[in-house]
Order: C-alpha cells, then sequence, then structure tokens
C-alpha cells in the first residue's frame, strides 16, 4: 500500500485546501498563457462554427422563402402598397428613371380580343381560375403567352374585373 492510501483525512484535506492552490499559483505564470491560448482558440472556433451556422440559415432561408417573398412583394406592389423591387431609394438610375406604371391597363396595340360570350373559364391557361384570389393569380400571369395574357385581361374585365390581375397584366404586355 502507498502512502496516498494511508493518509489520515486531515493531511489529505491540507493538500487540497493549501497545497493545491499554492502549486497552482506557483505555476500559474509559467500555464497562464497556454490557458490564454487555449482559450482563444476555443472561442475562434466557436466563432467559424457560428459564421458557418448564419450562412447555411441564409441559404436555407433564401431557398425556402425567397419564391414567398417575391410573391409577396408583387401582390403588396399591384395593390399599391408597397414598391416594386429595384424601384425603391436603393435602385439603379436607370430603374429610377423609367416612367411610373398608370393605374389603369392600357390597351394592347395589337391584340386579339376573344369573343366574351364564348369565353369559358375552363378554356384558360391557369386551371380553376374562377376558384382562385388575386394573389394567386397575379404570380402565374408572368408565365403566360401574350394569347392568354389577352383572354385572362378579356375575361376578367367581363367578371370581376379585379384591378390587382388587370394592373399586373397591363405590366407584362407592356414589358
Amino acid at each position: 500500500m502507498t502512502d496516498r492510501e494511508h493518509k489520515p483525512s486531515a493531511e489529505a484535506a491540507l493538500e487540497v485546501l493549501l497545497y493545491a492552490p499554492l502549486g497552482f499559483a506557483l505555476e500559474a505564470r509559467a500555464l497562464l498563457p497556454t490557458f490564454v491560448e487555449r482559450g482563444r482558440n476555443q472561442v475562434t472556433m466557436a466563432k467559424m462554427i457560428g459564421r458557418f451556422a448564419v450562412q447555411q440559415g441564409q441559404v436555407e432561408a433564401n431557398k425556402r422563402f425567397g419564391p414567398v417573398q417575391e410573391q409577396v412583394e408583387t401582390v403588396l406592389a399591384d395593390l399599391g402598397l408597397a414598391t416594386r423591387p429595384g424601384s425603391g431609394p436603393s435602385a439603379s438610375p436607370t430603374a429610377a428613371s423609367t416612367p411610373a406604371t398608370p393605374a389603369s391597363p392600357p390597351a394592347p396595340a395589337v391584340a386579339v380580343v376573344p369573343d366574351l360570350e364564348t369565353l369559358d373559364p375552363d378554356e384558360l391557361a391557369i386551371p380553376d381560375y374562377d376558384s382562385l384570389a388575386a394573389s394567386q393569380v397575379v404570380p402565374r400571369l408572368r408565365a403566360l403567352s401574350e394569347p392568354d395574357l389577352e383572354a385572362v385581361r378579356a375575361y376578367e374585365t367581363a367578371g370581376r374585373a379585379r384591378k390587382t390581375i388587370l394592373n399586373r397584366i397591363a405590366q407584362l404586355q407592356s414589358a
């Protein structure tokens, strides 16, 4: 058996309460730079991991919310509650110098107007058109051809005449 196993508890307490702190104090001068460097390395590593996590979070958020944000901005702009992306104060000089979109849709210069009496909502390029809200129709207009846009414009004008949809069609037709 070693001396340590036979030491009375008073000596063990003296070692822990007096000798250990005294030993740390005497060695602190030599150990302190090592502790500082290890702490600095840990903080640097935590910062790198944090930056990486934030970047990955931004990428993932853009994937998931980018299309939604674009739709919301389009609807708000069509309702006149916000400016179009790229047309605000931070817009480029060429974008800022373009004329404002008129409030009412102009008649297209050369467009074939379908016969309104024979126009059937099932024949429109947007399925279930009558069941959709304007906020659901507006994002789908961008993918339509000129004749399909004109058909939707004519149907909307003859029916509910929602300004949000009509204004967006006018913008797309004038582009």
